[in-house]
């Protein structure tokens, strides 16, 4: 049925459908109503006419309303309404207009990323904004070269201020100032000064501007903001002294009365609003939601970033307060009523001459006296109490007003700028049409400037459908616009309404009645006037949007404006300067300070009234007026709309009524009916014929011309000519034409699918019958079979049962005979039984009771055994209990740390010194052994001697004395030798003894061990299985994040320190080319203090710490302060020497303790030995101290005096080595002297004790005489010859003493090692104690953990443990290439001596260039055994920078080896390391990074360019990693590579130089990648065809068709997938061919793919027109090729495709069912990278493309937002385009050997020689 609209009293318009056909000219309609109610609508030709059309659905909710096929009210205002309720969207297009209904609410529609997102978009391509309506303004300008105005109006409440105030906000962020004079900032901070002046609170707005506002914003040439202007309209004055009821003064004034209580504010005499009668008329001096000392103090931040001093500030505030205490002045009425007075002690008029600074008397005397001028005299005139009353509200007033124009006025003046400005963009804030009650002077005011600007809205509007029709070239009709022209006569016009108040005003005795009936007698026949019926001081206005009736009272009044001089000129002599100028006009010469108003003057000449006071209000408005609208008319406007909903300031409430009449006074309704009067629809030819294809026969689509296509079909379909016209571009259509078409489409759709629909369901029923008819047949077949078996099995069924019968008759008798006999015999048997049982039953009685006796007697004695064994046991066990416990407790004490320490040290010293002992025996029996058999040997050849001696005596003399005494020598030396074997094999009883004890106390010893040993493996074992069985991806994760975070951070600085340097450049060029002039910087200046915020000293390698200290004292501390590896070196050398004090230290006081306690012959010797030593040590370490400062000044000295030459450090450096030597082997000399010192100390102390040795038969010798016997020195002869006459065996005898001395000196010393190595395994032990501990800590904390974590903790342990022995491996490998880099360097010196005298003598013989004799060593040395070095002059580097950086091109090395300018670079750097040179490799390192620096800034939007230099420069940091010679980047290098490391210096601070510099790389080619592609885009995502014929096309409105758009190259630029792929193609690949690493490649990938998705993103969420099926179907294709296109290029793991996925979930949100709670369920479960506020977003733009698909309901939507609720979403509806992921440069070391490496002649780097 056809839907129409009727009218309806309370919703303005009702929807309705015809329930029965209507034929022309029946009175009545017969409706049907939404609620199913039958209605009767009379027709009439003249009251009633037909009823409007509604629109189709689908076009119902669009963003232009011009784009209705049916443009009348009620289709306005009900797609407005469907728009603000359902979507909650507050912006919608009319035509030229954007109509912003206020929400009452905050939305997040206005942050940065929205911004971004319009900025630089066509205004119809995206969602109706005030920021497209700014960027459209914005671009005009930028295109067209004209000024831009944007007009902003509405009532009061409608939200004027904020949507100014949100363009201002888009031209602030997109035209931010070029310096740093930050305009933009000072444009924004006007706004809070204005509404805190100009707004108030009233009945309809809380923040109600009660003034008009045009705001010019200047750009320069380059469309940067450079200044603004601020113009006011009609401030409302009258605001200072009444307000009605509920509503507020100014807010200026609360926020000063809320900060009253401020020290500074003290003098003003404030308290609060309600003591003050200007501010407390309105009965309500608070707004809720707001804070007046909080917005008190943004105004007077805003006051000071306007430049606007502290002073002035304070001037202000007390004009402000003395207008607060001039209210308050309470005037006195005399008794005559004529007159007045003003007590003089009224503390308010003191409070009020001492803020503005007058004198109180005459300010007194004329608040109550006016002066009147005649002629000839001058009278001075008392006045009533109300007169009096008015005047001074009439000087409130007038100050106020001052206050404001000054304050405007310092306003623009801070806003101004020296600059010329090319062009503007005006924001007018003014307000809407008005109408009240009561309207007065104000409204009369603001009602004819709303027809002055609707005069120029409809010549504009109507001056763009004119362009449009000539440009597209179709015949020109007139179309009838209503023109406001007589209205705006019959008020500004000779003797109109605004001339004849002003010639009233000069009447002397004119009043408002005289002025009413001059207005009926001159225009009572106009058409626009009328006289009320019931007044006779009222008039009535037609206005364009109503009618409006205006009481004369008050008119001639505020029109005056009047205000008494005398007051004026009082205020003009203040002692403030700021109020005197407030009152002096322009003209006027300042006055001087002496002047004072001179009230008695009887006969004073009369003054010319001022100019300004003779302009009427009305007179100014005008003028004013007049200068605005020639303003605008200069500019091409753009029109916004604002609409208040409700009058209740409910959020999100529409009140048709209201809406429908501010639509009629804001004049959108009118652009509607001028442009419905024409052609309002618009279609271009492609879009045509893809939507309405569906009506052609395909013959017609065979044509390859569209347009003569699309001509032919609405020749057919359309039979009046009058209904389109065919233009260049477009067809236009009459209204209602397109409604026609999109029937005649939904009735071919629904034809074919009816179509289909019958065919489907006749083979679905065809399908159907064949099955039935199957099984019937089926069944029958089966039931007839069934049947005739059926009377056969009666028959036998019958027989069967007679047969049963009997049979079972037969059975049954059997059967029961068979059991009546087992029963009598079983009774038989059963009493025998019974009568057999009894007699047993007492006859076991019987014997039971003789049983029972013995039982229990033997019962008893049990249970006697029983206790006793009992108590027994129970005694046993507590016994053994006991025994327990104190076996356990000693097994406590025995497994404690202490006793087992006490035990461990008492049993190990007890072990170490038996066996010591054991060895010392075992030593000396053999020692005595040999001596004995020597003995024996000696003693039996002296016998044989003796007895051949005997022989010969006994022969010769027969004398037998001697020889008995002989005998007796030889008996008992004999005795003695048998005594010594014994005491020998006692020693060897003792000593086995002792030895198998230690023995098994050794192997106890070593079980205990090896338990310790296996209990740790075990604990490892535990702890390493339970890291591999722990997972640790949430750790990893959250790490990762945390890393990420961290260095985004990281690289966000440095983003924003390249953004300074270029800043800081420009500024350098600016000022550079603003003084001509030739300046030189001075030579020595290192250009890496402005590039770089890194040290510069050379960081040359240190050999150990002493050659550290002496580089310290040769730089000095300062210098040497910056050189952070030296410092750290030194920093370690003091950590070890620490070390080595507390070592030492714990060894003094362990001596002190000993020497306390009662020390034993061991303790003494060590003391002396330490004491010895110690002072030893100070002594000669003083001295050496001494000697070697004086050594090294000398030498620093001489070195300093020829810093040239090397010759005299490298006499140093070998005087140094020698030095050293020396000093060693003093020391090991030292160390011997004193060993021999302690043991002839302790050999003395022992000697007392074995002095029974010697002499067993006398006493021992005192201490003296025993050392002087060990010396050799004593003066005692002892007699050793009584053996013998050469006393050999006396002599043996001492000396086996002196030898078991000095072996017991050794034992003591062996003793002490073992002490000390004893002491070292006990601290060995508490270490793995603690190590046990500590692992037994971390096994527990890992069972804590999840098993991810378990992993990575594990990890990280295993990963700390192997850092801490690398460190410690590298230190010991630091110390042993010491003295081996020491050599080579000196080798080098003299190798680089060597080459350069060979040099300089070839150089003289040959007299050749050197370039050619460069290149022919080159030659020599390549055949020769080439390093892979370069040299280089010094001379020549800026040639080699130039020509390997400044001005080399991808291209001239693309088909070398990839980074070539890096290799050669680096090899360069060896050089110079190889030589020793610092300042070489500093030169290099920073003229390299500065040129870099420079080659990229000159080529900031050249992405191959840019793309070389980050592959290059990531090479070079990567070499100087891996020829670094740190271990960490040397795994991977080969054994040829490693030969090349650097030698001398470490490069670390310019690998952190090089790594920033490449993030900086990286970011621009980032940002010249985005800008490339960003175009690009949403044509090729979203608005290209990939799958041909799948999108349609819906009606357009203006904003799509509107000549504002960029049209004139054949319109803007579209872009395919396939493009976007191609370009991405071509960054992949440019990339890879400059020998990118795999890894950065990945990365930029991952962040073009994210600016694609945001960008792609942002613009579904901000376009209706592409949030449909077909659009999600079209998206979700393109997302799978930028898929495959990374599986394609092996780039699926750089985790970009992950970046795509909210763009994939949008375009499946877009696919999927949308009705039930399921789906709802379905799409929160499938949505997880979109918020909520996203979801919700795409689900309220989603838009059918035709009837057959439905709308989302609210009620939908309210689901899935009840559903996301818990996900704690961030507010933010849009993505940030801006957000870069933080760039990893992973270290990738390089396979090329630098000696393989081929320079190309094509580079010119002839005078580079290969070494």
């Amino acid at each position: 049925f056809t839907r129409v609209w009727i009218p309806d009293p309370e919703d303005v318009w009702r929807a309705a459908e015809i329930s029965r056909d209507y034929k022309e000219g029946e009175p009545v309609l017969h409706l049907k109503l939404e609620d199913e109610t039958p209605l009767e609508y009379p027709i009439g030709p003249k009251s009633n006419p037909l009823p409007f059309l509604r629109n189709p659905d689908i076009l119902v909710g669009e963003n232009d309303l011009t784009a209705l096929s049916y443009l009348h009210e009620p289709a306005v205002l009900h797609n407005l309404r469907v728009r603000f309720l359902e979507s909650n969207h507050i912006y919608t297009y009319c035509g030229i207009v954007l109509v912003a209904i206020n929400p009452y609410e905050q939305l997040q529609i206005y942050g940065e990323e929205v911004i971004n997102a319009y900025s630089g978009q066509n205004m119809g391509d995206m969602d109706p904004h005030i920021f497209a309506v700014a960027e459209e303004a914005y671009k005009q300008m930028a295109r067209d070269e004209r000024n831009q105005s944007i007009i902003v109006s509405g009532e009061s409440g409608a939200g004027k201020t904020v949507s100014a105030k949100y363009a201002m906000r888009f031209f602030a962020t997109v035209g931010g100032s070029a310096n740093d004079t930050n305009v933009e900032e000072k444009v924004l901070a006007s706004s809070p000064i204005m509404e805190a002046i100009g707004n108030a609170k009233t009945t309809r707005n809380d923040n109600s501007s009660r003034f008009g506002k045009y705001i010019q914003i200047g750009f320069s040439r380059h469309y940067h903001i450079i200044g603004a202007n601020m113009r006011t309209y009609l401030l409302e004055k009258s605001r200072v002294v009444f307000q009605a009821e509920d509503e507020r003064n100014y807010h200026i004034f609360y926020q000063l009365c809320a900060s009253a209580s401020l020290p500074e504010f003290k003098d003003l005499s404030l308290t609060t609003a309600e003591d003050f009668t200007y501010t407390s008329l309105g009965e309500n001096i608070f707004i809720e939601g707001v804070n007046d000392a909080e917005d008190f103090e943004k105004t007077r931040e805003a006051f000071t970033l306007l430049g606007i001093k502290e002073s002035s500030q304070i001037n202000i505030f007390r004009v402000i307060a003395s207008i607060l205490h001039l209210g308050n002045i309470e005037i006195c009425p005399e008794r005559d009523g004529e007159s007045c007075h003003v007590s003089v002690h009224d503390l308010h008029l003191k409070h009020f001459c001492r803020l503005l600074g007058v004198e109180l008397q005459q300010m007194e005397h004329w608040l109550c006296h006016r002066k009147l001028a005649t002629a000839s005299e001058t009278y001075v005139k008392t006045m009533s109490s109300k007169q009096a009353a008015n005047a001074r509200d009439a000087l409130a007033k007038h100050i106020y007003a001052r206050m404001f124009d000054w304050i405007v006025e310092h306003i623009n003046m801070s806003l101004q700028t020296s600059s010329k400005q090319h062009s503007f963009i005006g924001v007018l804030d003014i307000y809407g049409f008005e109408t009240f009650e009561l309207n007065s002077f104000e409204q009369f005011c603001i009602n004819y400037a709303n027809e002055k600007l609707q005069q120029q809205f409809n010549s504009h509007v109507f001056k763009l459908e004119q362009e449009e029709y000539m440009k597209e070239q179709i015949p020109w009709t007139l179309i009838d616009f209503y023109d406001n022209q007589p209205c705006i006569d019959l008020i500004e016009a000779r003797l109109g309404i605004l001339d004849l108040l002003d010639e009233e005003c000069k009447v002397p005795k004119g009043t408002d009645q005289n002025w009413a009936q001059k207005l009926y007698k001159q225009h009572g026949s106009s058409a626009h006037f009328q006289k009320p019926r019931m007044s006779n001081t009222s008039f009535i206005i037609i206005h364009f949007a109503d009618k409006v009736e205006y009481q004369c009272e008050g008119f001639l009044e505020k029109n005056r404006d009047t205000v008494y001089e005398e007051q004026i000129n009082i205020l003009k002599a203040s002692q403030f300067q700021l109020v005197a100028d407030l009152f002096h006009d322009k003209d006027d010469p300042p006055p001087s300070k002496s002047s004072r108003v001179n009230v008695r003057a009887a006969k004073s000449v009369p003054k010319v009234p001022n100019k300004d006071h003779r302009k009427t209000v009305g007179h100014q408005f005008r003028s004013s007026l007049h200068l605005l609208m020639e303003t605008l008319n200069a500019t091409t406007p753009h029109y916004v709309r604002c609409i208040k909903p409700n009058d209740y300031k409910e959020a999100f409430s529409f009140d048709s009524r209201r809406a429908v009449q501010q639509l009629r006074a804001c004049g959108v309704l009118e652009t509607i009916r001028i442009s419905a009067a024409g052609y309002p629809s618009r279609w271009t030819y492609p879009d045509f014929f893809n939507r309405y294809r569906v009506l052609m026969k395909k013959s017609d689509m065979m044509s390859s011309d569209k347009k003569l296509v699309c001509k032919n079909l609405l020749e057919t379909l359309i039979k009046e000519p009058d209904m389109f016209q065919f233009g260049k571009t477009k067809i236009f259509f009459r209204a209602g034409q397109v409604a026609y078409l999109e029937k005649l489409r939904t009735d071919k759709f629904r034809a074919a699918c009816i179509k289909i629909q019958t065919t489907v369901r006749g083979w679905l029923q065809r399908v159907r019958y064949r099955k039935i008819r199957k099984s019937a047949i089926t069944l029958q077949r089966y039931g007839r079979g069934y049947l005739a078996r059926t009377a056969e099995y009666l028959r036998l069924t019958r027989a069967a049962l007679i047969c049963q019968k009997q049979y079972r008759m037969v059975r049954d008798r059997r059967a029961y005979l068979r059991v009546r006999q087992a029963v009598v015999t079983i009774q038989a048997y059963t009493r025998g039984m019974f009568t057999r049982r009894i007699y047993w039953e007492f006859l076991l009685h019987h014997k039971a009771m003789i049983i029972q006796r013995s039982v229990r007697g033997w019962l008893q004695r049990r249970k006697f055994r029983r206790a006793r064994n009992a108590a027994i046991i129970i005694q046993c066990a507590f016994r053994r209990l006991r025994a327990k416990r104190q076996l356990k407790q000693l097994k406590i004490e025995a497994r404690s740390a202490e006793h087992l320490k006490k035990l461990n040290t008492g049993m190990e010293n007890k072990i170490v010194q038996l066996q010591r002992k054991m060895d010392d025996q075992s030593k000396e029996y053999k020692a005595q052994n040999e001596q004995l058999q020597m003995v024996n040997a000696s003693l039996g050849s002296e016998v044989t001697k003796l007895q051949k001696q005997l022989e010969v005596i006994r022969g010769q003399q027969g004398d037998g004395g001697q020889l008995t005494s002989l005998q007796d020598e030889l008996e008992r030396l004999r005795e003695e030798l048998q005594e010594a074997q014994a005491e020998r094999k006692r020693m060897e009883e003792e000593h086995s003894t002792e030895k198998l004890s230690l023995q098994q106390r050794v192997e106890e010893l070593e079980r205990e061990n090896s338990l310790l040993k296996s209990e740790k493996e075990e604990m490892n074992q535990r702890i390493l299985q339970q890291s591999k069985s722990s997972e640790a991806s949430q750790r990893e994760e959250s790490l990762q994040s945390e890393l990420d975070a961290e260095r985004q951070r990281y690289q966000n600085l440095l983003k924003e320190f390249s953004r300074l340097e270029q800043r800081y450049d420009n500024l350098k060029e600016e000022l550079s080319l603003s003084k001509p002039g030739h300046r030189r910087n001075p030579s020595n200046q290192s250009s890496l203090e402005s590039d770089s915020n890194y040290p510069s000293v050379s960081t040359s390698e240190v050999g150990d710490t002493e050659d550290s200290i002496q580089l310290v004292e040769e730089m000095g501390v300062e210098k040497a302060a910056m050189d952070i590896s030296l410092f750290m070196k030194l920093q370690k050398r003091v950590r070890e020497l620490e070390q080595e004090r507390k070592r030492l230290q714990i060894s003094v006081d362990k001596m002190e303790e000993l020497a306390k306690s009662p020390t034993s012959e061991q303790d003494t010797a060590d003391l002396a030995y330490n004491s010895l030593k110690r002072q030893e040590l100070e002594s000669e370490n003083k001295k050496l101290k001494n000697d070697l400062n004086e050594l090294r000044k000398t030498v620093a000295e001489r070195a300093s005096q020829n810093s040239s030459s090397n010759e005299l450090q490298d006499g140093y450096n070998l005087l140094l080595s020698q030095l050293k030597a020396a000093n060693e082997e003093l020391d090991a000399r030292k160390e011997e002297v004193l060993i021999l010192r302690t043991q002839i100390l302790s050999t003395a102390q022992l000697q007392e004790k074995n002095q029974h040795i010697v002499s067993p038969h006398k006493e021992p010798v005192d201490k003296d005489e025993a050392l002087k016997a060990y010396h050799g020195l004593t003066d005692k002869q002892q007699d050793w010859c009584y053996l013998n006459e050469d006393g050999e065996l006396g002599l043996a005898y001492q000396g086996l003493k002196q030898v078991a001395r000095l072996l017991e000196a050794q034992l003591q010393t062996q003793s002490r090692q073992h002490k000390d190595e004893l002491e070292a395994l006990h601290t060995q032990i508490e270490l793995l104690k603690d190590d046990i501990e500590k692992k037994q800590e971390i096994l527990n904390y890992t069972m804590s953990l999840s098993p991810e974590a378990q992993v990575e903790y594990s990890v990280q342990q295993e990963i700390t443990r192997l850092t801490n022995d690398n460190l410690d491996l590298k230190e010991l490998v630091e110390k042993l290439e010491k003295n081996e880099r020491k050599l080579k360097k000196q080798l080098r010196i003299y190798m680089k001596k060597v080459q350069e005298l060979e040099a300089s003598q070839a150089a003289a013989v040959t007299g050749r260039s050197r370039p050619e004799l460069s290149r022919q060593v080159t030659v020599q040395r390549k055949e020769k055994d080439f390093e892979g070095m370069l040299e280089y002059y010094k001379e020549d580097e800026a040639l080699l920078i130039k020509t390997l950086i400044t001005d080399v091109k991808p291209s001239t090395v693309s088909a070398t080896v990839p980074c070539l300018p890096a290799y050669i670079l680096f090899m360069c750097i060896r050089h110079a390391d190889y030589i020793n040179d610092d300042q070489k490799v500093e030169s290099l390192l920073t003229s390299t990074i500065n040129a870099i620096k420079k080659v990229l800034k000159k080529n900031n939007d050249d992405f191959e360019m840019t793309s070389f230099w980050l592959a290059n420069t990531s090479r070079l940091l990567h070499c100087l990693k891996q020829y670094s010679g740190d271990e960490v980047f040397m795994t991977q290098n080969t054994a040829k590579q490693n030969e090349h490391c650097l030698k001398n210096f470490d490069l670390a601070e310019y690998r952190q130089v090089l790594s920033d510099l490449s993030i900086q790389i990286y970011q621009q080619l980032i940002k010249v990648a985005e800008g490339i592609i960003q175009p690009m885009i949403v044509s090729a995502m979203l608005e290209s065809e990939s799958i041909p014929s799948l999108a349609g096309v819906k009606p357009m409105g203006y904003r799509n068709r509107s000549s504002s758009m960029d049209t004139d190259a054949g319109g803007p630029t579209s872009y395919t997938l396939e493009a976007l792929i191609r370009q991405l193609g071509q960054f992949h690949g440019t990339m890879r061919d400059h020998g990118l690493d795999p890894e950065i490649v990945g990365q930029v990938v991952r962040q073009l793919f994210h600016c694609i998705n945001a960008v792609t993103l942002n613009n579904l969420l901000l376009r209706k027109d592409v949030c449909s099926w077909s659009t999600g179907m079209q998206l979700r294709y393109n997302t799978s090729q930028m898929e495959e296109w990374l599986r394609g290029n092996n780039l699926y793991q750089s985790k970009a495709a992950a970046t795509l996925e909210p763009i994939i979930q949008a375009a499946q949100l877009l696919q999927v069912k949308k009705k039930t709670s399921q789906d709802a369920e379905a799409i929160c479960s499938l949505c997880t990278a979109l918020t909520m506020q996203q979801i919700v977003k795409i689900l309220n733009l989603y838009t059918p493309l035709n009837e057959f698909e439905e709308r989302v309901t609210v009620s939908f939507i309210r689901n899935i937002q009840n559903r996301l609720q818990e996900r704690n979403d961030p507010p933010q509806l849009l993505v940030d385009t801006k957000h870069t992921f933080p760039v990893l440069f992973p270290y990738t070391p390089s396979a090329l050997s630098l000696e393989t490496l081929h320079i190309p002649a094509s580079l010119g780097l002839d005078f580079l020689i290969r070494v």
